[in-house]
């Protein structure tokens, strides 16, 4: 439920708002805004006694909060967060954010040369794993420690921010002492700890729907996040499960003005993931601009077929490059532009 002031509610007027909700045994959170305040009620089981509110000086009216969700809803923010990186890229704002990098940190070289290409073709994040959650327990679970070492590298040599996945509470930490962006993956969208623990890091989010998850579920995900005092979260629509066989899962677009409608949180889409299939995450990447993602994330790989982990829907860096030039087109079509490449590092 939201308590929207007056414009020319007083301070005074805001406090004891906050404090009878405080006496109902709710959460009052104040929300400042460009003309008025609103205060946003926090716990509450819809059973508020909004007539208790509405007599109040100052109040102009009390809005009830349907969703199940509170803090990623419009009703709570009407403007798009912007999630800001430490490399000056901004997620949610008017730019098309491209994430690319393998799916996996493999050695020093392959992701030192692969930042490097990824940089000079336009991309602004560095993706790669570290820690690999594999549904087989015998295919290669990544290099872990060793491989946040060198993404911080790569960072330093390159300029790109870095987004990595981190798997559970403990790992959270370390992963945030490294990337720019920590990760929570389809298989952790609803690792309730680990949302908390991640909301508590102070670092930007990148949460992914989970394999069956509605939307209304990842939203209230996010909210896990939001609810802990952070609210630099992007969210990730990267396929959902199906019927048909023909790819990896099905790569639910919609979700995208869906989520935007009822979210103030940016989105980005990965086609790789959601696709499975290399010949379908340039078609799919391009309908996702289309669609108004505030960014993709892209697998890319030097050599697919050697890759140690989803080589099959891996591009070639240059299907990445082709992909560049085909997603500005489609950006500026819409009144938007591919965030602009990052300059070079000094060498010292």
């Amino acid at each position: 439920m939201l308590v929207v002031m007056k414009h020319n509610a007083t301070d005074q007027d805001i406090k004891r708002v906050v404090d009878v909700v405080g006496d109902m045994g709710y959460e009052a959170r104040p929300i400042p805004g460009g003309q008025r305040t609103a205060v946003g009620i926090l716990g509450n089981d819809g059973r508020v006694d909004s007539a208790r509110l509405e007599g109040m000086e100052g109040v102009l009216e009390v809005i009830p909060v349907t969703h199940p969700y509170k803090q990623v809803s419009r009703e709570w923010r009407e403007e798009n967060t912007v999630v800001a990186l430490a490399n000056g890229t901004k997620v949610g704002g008017s730019d098309v954010v491209v994430m690319a990098g393998p799916c996996a940190v493999e050695n020093e070289s392959q992701i030192m040369d692969i930042a490097h290409q990824m940089r000079d073709l336009g991309a602004t994040v560095l993706r790669g794993g570290a820690f690999k959650p594999r549904t087989s327990p015998y295919s290669f679970q990544g290099l872990g420690l060793r491989g946040l070492e060198l993404l911080a590298k790569a960072r330093e040599a390159s300029g790109l921010a870095i987004v990595t996945e981190a798997l559970d509470p403990e790992g959270a930490e370390a992963v945030a002492d490294f990337a720019d962006v920590v990760q929570i993956g389809a298989r952790n969208m609803q690792n309730y700890a680990l949302l908390r623990r991640a909301g508590r890091l102070g670092k930007p989010v990148l949460l992914k729907r989970g394999m069956s998850a509605t939307i209304d579920e990842l939203l209230l995900a996010a909210e896990y996040i939001l609810a802990e005092g952070n609210e630099k979260v992007i969210l990730c629509e990267r396929g959902v499960r199906s019927f048909d066989t023909h790819t990896r899962n099905l790569l639910d677009l919609t979700a995208i003005p869906v989520v935007k409608a009822l979210s103030h949180l940016p989105i980005i889409a990965d086609p790789s993931h959601g696709t499975g299939l290399r010949a379908k995450v340039t078609p799919m990447a391009r309908a996702a601009v289309a669609a108004g993602a505030d960014g993709i994330i892209v697998e890319v790989h030097p050599d697919p077929a050697r890759a140690l982990s989803d080589g099959a829907q891996s591009l070639y860096p240059e299907q990445f490059a082709e992909l560049m030039e085909q997603i500005r087109v489609i950006a500026r079509a819409i009144g938007r532009e591919v965030a602009a490449p990052l300059p070079a590092v000094a060498q010292g």
